[in-house]
């Protein structure tokens, strides 16, 4: 089984639609999760959950996690054998799960597996196709899920650059397979983390501290 985690904070404007296209995905419903990790939002995020209550198992945190704690707690719910994550602005291809748990399921020797991305507006319009091995983003990539516990799941000192520091970890024991095909869906807009300058900067000596050794 498949474990998708979706966190969200205040994104109550994307969220549907990321949750929409994990519904529509070809891989029979009974072979896949949907967990929303709902990260202490002050929008109206709580209120669209609602009305997939029935299709997703939602939590609701009384607490701001960030992003690391709140992916952390969605991978300590989820039943599946293999765990995949998709941020609340984006959304996935319908074959998306369908072929990574192949992948997976069909050779023992890959550990995780990514996909390459579309850069879309905020309209959905593809921007740029990019090659995921080369410039790798924290989601589209399908983990076995008992090897991101042998790595020690996310750090949650890290608010930024979260995805960097949990790569380093796992290829330092791990591989990441890519599969040359656009599958994932990368929305850019004004409220994009990583345009927060500030904060990647802070994490990035944090990153270069942590690993420097």
């Amino acid at each position: 089984m498949v474990s998708l985690i979706i966190t969200t904070y205040n994104y109550a404007q994307y969220v549907e639609r990321a949750i929409r296209s994990a519904l529509d995905q070809s891989l029979s419903s009974d072979q896949f999760e949907i967990i929303v990790v709902n990260d202490c939002s002050t929008d109206g995020t709580k209120s669209v959950l609602e009305n997939f209550e029935k299709d997703a198992r939602i939590f609701n945190l009384e607490e701001n996690l960030g992003l690391s704690g709140a992916r952390n707690f969605g991978i300590k719910k989820a039943k599946g054998q293999f765990v995949a994550f998709l941020d609340a602005d984006d959304y996935l291809h319908k074959e998306t799960l369908r072929l990574q748990k192949l992948f997976l399921e069909e050779n023992n020797t890959l550990d995780a597996v990514s996909v390459d991305y579309y850069l879309v507006d905020d309209r959905g319009k593809h921007i740029e196709h990019v090659n995921a091995a080369e410039k790798p983003i924290a989601c589209g990539v399908m983990f076995r899920k008992d090897f991101l516990y042998n790595i020690g799941l996310y750090d949650e000192q890290f608010r930024a650059r979260e995805e960097e520091d949990l790569r380093i970890r796992w290829t330092d024991k791990y591989n990441i397979y890519n599969i040359i095909l656009p599958m994932y869906r990368y929305r850019m807009h004004e409220h994009n983390l990583t345009k927060n300058t500030q904060a990647m900067d802070k994490h990035l000596h944090m990153l270069q501290n942590k690993h420097s050794g």
